[in-house]
């Protein structure tokens, strides 16, 4: 099992579990002790654990979102196809905002060398297109959260409502035709709000992952998104609902064939 792999079982594990035992995962995953308290020292640094004789504590709330470093390092073949598709729906000369989170930054890596104007709502996002030579970048007021760094705050929502889009990227905790689009921290809810009432168009990106999950707040029912962007693992009555309620559905291989 690779390294990333590893350690997002070690997450799902911290999440029905309050703590973890390294000869326990030693023997699952078919790896030494040493490697696990590598894996959990590095989680521990994150803030998702306390390391603990013999293993780990979890830190994690019921529900709560697992820090941006480890988020970063989930499906990530899969986020780079999906901002991929996403690039290939926005036309030069459109004027973009883009949410935070993992997935919208590789969104951000994908649109580098286009012809857009950009109105990024993270700190990493607006790092990446700085440089680009055509984006022409916008950035909103507001205060950073710590750990995300994303823009947050009645400034940030008053920079977007001043402002109108072509399309709105965004993202999210949880996706579902019950409870539509959800995200665990509440100012970025309001974030999201704002962002989808400014756009023309509004595109979700986000992983498979997500249809299994249902974050704190809600932000939106279906009927607000005009195209979800995911990856082929999406259930299939999550697929079907979406269709019903309108939305295209656009699917992207998870990962490279082998062979």
């Amino acid at each position: 099992m690779e390294s990333a792999d590893r350690i997002r079982a070690i997450m799902n594990a911290l999440r029905t579990s309050d703590s973890v035992s390294v000869a326990e995962l030693a023997l699952a995953y078919g790896v030494s002790e040493m490697t696990i308290r590598r894996d959990l020292d590095e989680l521990a640094q994150q803030g998702v654990v306390r390391r603990v004789r013999g293993g780990a504590l979890s830190l994690l709330l019921r529900g709560e979102e697992p820090p941006f470093g480890v988020r970063e390092r989930e499906a990530i073949d899969a986020k780079r196809r999906i901002a991929a598709e996403v690039a290939g729906l926005l036309a030069d000369g459109e004027a973009v905002l883009l949410d935070g989170g993992t997935t919208a930054l590789e969104v951000a890596r994908a649109v580098r060398e286009r012809r857009l104007t950009v109105l990024p709502l993270a700190l990493q996002a607006a790092q990446e297109l700085a440089g680009a030579p055509r984006i022409r970048l916008v950035l909103p007021g507001g205060e950073v959260r710590h750990g995300e760094m994303n823009f947050v705050g009645p400034l940030t929502e008053t920079s977007i409502k001043a402002l109108r889009f072509d399309t709105a990227v965004i993202g999210c905790c949880g996706l579902s035709a019950e409870h539509g689009l959800t995200a665990h921290d509440l100012p970025e809810v309001a974030i999201k709000q704002a962002a989808i009432a400014s756009a023309r168009r509004v595109v979700v990106a986000c992983d498979s992952g997500k249809f299994t999950r249902t974050a704190f707040g809600a932000v939106c029912g279906l009927d607000r998104l005009d195209v979800v962007v995911t990856d082929e693992h999406i259930p299939r009555d999550q697929h079907d609902a979406l269709t019903a309620a309108g939305v295209t559905v656009r699917t992207v291989p998870a990962s490279v064939p082998v062979g």
